[in-house]
């Protein structure tokens, strides 16, 4: 077996606590082309990616008493899947990715990237900046070149916006955060509390589902959380997405992670709604969340007041900066995490920062947040207890640019696994499928991973947002 190719794939099973013995259960096709950069993308990738498989394989083998299926992973699936919000057509129609305002601006001393999508992100950036409610590119662009990268940063990040400096790798290891996080595992996934096993139903049926009956409340946004949720919805679960009514998700951005899932808004700040997610969550297996670390704390979601809760429930919990450090509570998104680790800067140029071919933290992260919850599933049907899983776009980063130690993900060699195979990439085509649905058809990318048995497509498509009533199937 090619060590270089599974190298990444290594590190992230055992940093999941996994059998290593099982990562020969892993097969790969290798398409030189796929997700080109110079950093290692594609290793990051088909890791990420492989070890989902593998646990979600694992937990069918403990459900039906057999074999841990093979696992199959092809660099074009997973290409394709890690650009899947590009590849999205509805009725036809090209999905609206990056508003005007979300970019990167050259300020008097380096650059600075933006996001300012969402109307309210929009608002805060102008307001921190003294300009007019909806400036002109132009406009930004002037105000900005004339402040400091960090000014802008500080400035916007005080008034509720997103922005951040571009910094090197260098910049980022000196930086406290950068410390903090450098010194930090991929992921963190521990038992906090002893408990009796749960073993899940016996699973019989054809496709295996080896989430099938489990209750999954999804309390994620944007990218990253929503695919691991769209990833335990393709295995079987009972996923349903809770938003708070005055943050609607972007239409596109749901349609593309909405699959398979439904999807719910409540006030928690409501009596009678408060009553609903308390009902649901007394009855759900997982919960997962990608709000910053405390931003659920007043709603007594925290992971240590869920954990005494409801024992037995599987927490994951996803952050952009990490559960500790002085940035734990700042609001973030790749492309964000991109420009501060020094990702942004290694994929530019002299002239102008650059980016990776896709939002390999996101759909990295996301599918390692769902192979934290299908491991813990696993655990507790025989050792019992409550787990609680963290992750961190910003040490997927770290993974990716090799600052944080041990973990080292590398492209494949000329070969595949054994010698083989390799196969030409001639782009996405043949994992993109149409799915008709109440958004329309919608032109979208198909799993990036298959098993023995196990799921090729979603079971549905997405809906509107916010159009199911609050509670389990």
């Amino acid at each position: 077996m090619t060590h270089t190719l599974w190298n990444g794939t290594r590190s992230a099973w055992a940093a999941l606590g996994g059998d290593p013995a099982l990562v020969s259960r892993v097969s790969a096709v290798v398409r030189p082309g796929a997700l080109p950069a110079g950093l290692p993308v594609m290793g990051l990738a088909r890791a990420c990616v492989g070890v989902c498989a593998l646990a979600a394989a694992e937990l069918s083998a403990h459900r039906t008493g057999r074999e841990v299926p093979r696992v199959r992973v092809d660099d074009g699936a997973v290409a394709t899947a890690f650009t899947s919000e590009r590849h999205l057509l509805v009725d036809g129609r090209a999905p609206v990715s990056f508003a005007p305002l979300s970019r990167f601006w050259r300020t008097a001393d380096g650059w600075v990237r933006t996001h300012a999508n969402y109307p309210h992100h929009r608002a805060a950036l102008t307001a921190a900046l003294g300009l007019a409610a909806e400036p002109s590119v132009d406009v930004v662009a002037a105000c900005l070149a004339e402040r400091s990268a960090l000014e802008v940063e500080d400035a916007v990040y005080a008034a509720g916006g997103l922005a951040v400096a571009l910094r090197s790798a260098a910049e980022w290891a000196a930086h406290p955060q950068g410390a903090v996080v450098a010194g930090r595992p991929l992921l963190r996934r521990e038992r906090v509390a002893e408990g009796p096993a749960r073993p899940l139903p016996p699973l019989d049926g054809d496709p295996m589902l080896p989430a099938q009956g489990v209750r999954v409340l999804d309390l994620t946004r944007v990218i990253a959380g929503p695919v691991a949720t769209r990833t335990l919805a393709l295995l079987g679960a009972d996923v349903l997405r809770v938003d708070p009514p005055g943050l609607p998700e972007l239409p596109d951005q749901h349609a593309d992670t909405g699959f398979g899932k439904r999807s719910a808004v409540l006030d928690l700040s409501a009596r009678e709604d408060r009553r609903a997610f308390d009902d649901l969550l007394e009855q759900a297996d997982v919960v997962v969340t990608g709000y910053r670390p405390g931003a659920l704390d007043r709603f007594g979601l925290s992971p240590e007041a869920l954990a005494e809760r409801r024992p037995g429930l599987v927490l994951a919990q996803l952050s952009a900066w990490g559960a500790d450090g002085p940035w734990a509570g700042r609001r973030g998104f790749d492309s964000l995490v991109q420009a501060a680790t020094g990702i942004a800067a290694a994929e530019g140029s002299a002239e102008r920062p650059g980016a990776l071919p896709a939002q390999a933290l996101d759909h990295g992260t996301g599918h390692l947040l769902a192979a934290a919850v299908l491991r813990s599933l696993t655990e507790r049907s025989t050792t019992g207890g409550t787990y609680v899983a963290r992750l961190a776009l910003a040490r997927t980063a770290a993974w990716l640019t090799g600052q944080a130690e041990g973990l080292e993900p590398s492209e494949a060699g000329a070969d595949g696994p054994d010698g083989g195979p390799v196969a030409a990439y001639d782009g996405p085509g043949p994992w993109l499928a149409e799915t008709d649905g109440p958004l329309g058809r919608l032109r979208h990318a198909l799993p990036p991973f298959s098993f023995t048995g196990g799921p090729v497509n979603w079971s549905r498509p997405p809906g509107p947002w916010g159009a199911d009533l609050p509670r389990w199937r």
